[in-house]
Formats: C-alpha cells, structure tokens, sequence
C-alpha cells in the first residue's frame, strides 16, 4: 500500500484528491496549517476525514514540512498549499510570495534531504500566464499580471531547478480555473451559486461582482485531481497543462445559474462593485491540454453546463436545510 502526503488538504484539490487516493488503496496523510481551526469542513462533507492521517504543517515553517515528510514516509507528495485567492495577494503581497512561492523550495529542500525517492506534484496555475493572447500551451510565456502568479511561476521553475539538479521526480500541472459545491466561498463561481441560493430564500437581495466580463476555462476540481495523479504514475516526470479549452464569462455562468436557480433575469440583483475589480485582471485565459490526454490518457468528463448546475444544486439544498453556507469556512 502506498503513502500519500498532501500539502494543503483541507482545500478544495486536497479534499478531492484525498478521496481519489482512499479510493485507490492508498494511506492519505495530508497537513493542515496551525492557523487554520481545523478546518476540515470539506473532508467531512465527502466523508473521508476519518480515513486521513492529519499533520500540522505551514509551507512558512521549513521544520514542520520537514516533520510531516518523515512521519507519512510518503511514495507520492502533493503540494496543493498556497494563498490561493488572487485578489488578496495584491492586499497581502509578501505572505502570498511567501506561501505560494518561497513555501515550493522548502517542501523541495525538504523532500531532497528526507524523501528523494518519492514523486512530487507541484499545484502550477494557469495565473501565470496572465494575459498573454490566445489559446494556452507548452511554448506561451509566462506573464503574470498578480503577486499570485508570479509566486506560482516561482514554484514552477524551482520545481523544474530540482527535477534537473537533484533528479527528483517532479511534474508541475498547469491547471486552469476548476470549480466545485467545495470551491472558497470568495471565488466568484462560489460567490455566485452561494448568494443565488440566499436570495432564492429571502436571506439577501443583492449579488455584488466586479467584471463579469472576464473569461476562464473553467473545471470541474474532481476531475481534474486525477489528472494530478496520472502524472506521478509516468516513467517520467513532465510538466502538463489541465483545462477543458473551452473559455465562458463570468456573465455566462452568472446568467446559466440564474437560470437554473430559477430566479428570472438576474439584471434584477445584481450590481457592478467597482471595489471588487483587480488592479490588473486577465480578460481572458484558456488552455490546450492536448498533451495531457494523449500522454496521460487524461481528459475532463463534466460540462460547463453540468459544473454550474452542481454547484446550484449544492447550495440550493444547503439553504433548504437551513444551512448557511457563509457559515463554512471554505478557504484553503
């Protein structure tokens, strides 16, 4: 049986990857950070947290990385941690160069000094290639237009650095957007589905978003964390972009949840919040993940209409049983 260690479980990936690897036979020990309260919300709604070896860790704390490396022994190594939301890494620049950047050599420095044999995924993000035109793929540049791209595209050399130096087995997955009913409560797919269901039952009557312009390649997150896996199970590390290639607006997903919230024409409820718009965004971001499935086999299985739907769904319920979903704290 094989040992897992996920950094950064009680998020989104690491709480649907943790189930993907429970359901593969493997041992899951994941980190959770000291500041985090235990926030395993996540794991519990996809009934896996009593199958999960829990270890306090903090991508800030090289000892504690270290720590959680020789407790799980791990034969594969994921680190999905990170400040993951771009729009506070331009409010909290330093800490998200911190985490999401300087935290990938630690985890690295860590797995060179104590695991060199194990297999490591680095969470790349499709943040780094701003707003660089076109369809992405292997050749695009990396153009980063926040501080959280630009630590991710950080994470992303360093982790190519020790594949080459040290002949680690390391592949980084350039994910785009991916989304799920588990997605942070401040990204806007999220912010969307959760405040339609409120207002479907009278708990508020304004939705506030900021471009709705903006395209993504959006996801579905439980999809997308086998790809995660398929890459570790190579004879050879790579790097592989993960996306659907298809580019919708967030006024599409806001108008196909509306629909589906049945709530009529949501110009009703929502206003435009300028303080909600990013110092540089990126109109729009789409990727070619051709390479991953011919490679990898790999390809996404739900639609963009059935990931709005499920995640309507989702807090839909959540509201019919009296639940407030702002109540979670879905971050990571």
């Amino acid at each position: 049986m094989k040992n897992a260690l996920i950094f950064g479980l009680t998020g989104q990936d690491g709480a649907y990857l943790s189930k993907f690897l429970l359901e593969k036979g493997y041992n899951v020990f994941g980190t959770f950070r000291r500041t985090s309260h235990k926030c395993f919300e996540r794991l519990e709604e996809l009934q896996t947290f009593a199958d999960i070896h829990t270890i306090k860790a903090d991508l800030s704390d090289h000892g504690s990385i270290t720590s959680a490396i020789r407790q799980s022994e791990p034969d594969e190594i994921y680190n999905l941690a990170a400040q993951s939301f771009v729009g506070a890494s331009f409010q909290q620049p330093i800490l998200t160069a911190d985490i999401t950047g300087l935290g990938v050599l630690r985890v690295l420095e860590a797995v060179k000094e104590n695991a060199p044999d194990a297999k490591f995924y680095q969470a790349s993000s499709s943040e780094m290639y701003g707003d660089y035109p076109g369809e992405k793929n292997d050749d695009s540049p990396f153009i980063p237009r926040s501080p959280y791209g630009a630590a991710k595209v950080f994470g992303h050399h360093i982790t190519n650095h020790y594949r080459e130096a040290y002949n680690i087995f390391a592949c980084c997955g350039i994910l785009f957007n991916h989304e799920s009913p588990l997605r942070g409560l401040e990204f806007v797919t999220r912010k969307i589905t959760s405040t339609l269901a409120r207002i479907k039952y009278k708990k508020t009557n304004v939705l506030k978003l900021g471009n709705i312009n903006a395209r993504r390649d959006w996801g579905f997150a439980g999809d997308y964390v086998e790809a995660m896996w398929l890459m570790l199970q190579q004879k050879n590390p790579n790097n592989y972009i993960i996306s659907t290639g298809e580019s919708h607006s967030v006024k599409e997903f806001l108008t196909l949840a509306t629909e589906f919230s049945d709530l009529g024409d949501w110009h009703d409820f929502v206003q435009i919040d300028e303080s909600a718009m990013r110092p540089t965004d990126i109109e729009d971001l789409t990727g070619n993940s051709i390479k991953a499935q011919k490679q990898l086999g790999w390809k996404p299985k739900t639609s963009f209409k059935n990931l709005v739907k499920m995640m309507v769904d989702h807090d839909i319920e959540f509201e019919k049983l009296h639940v407030d979903p702002f109540e979670f704290n879905h971050k990571t």
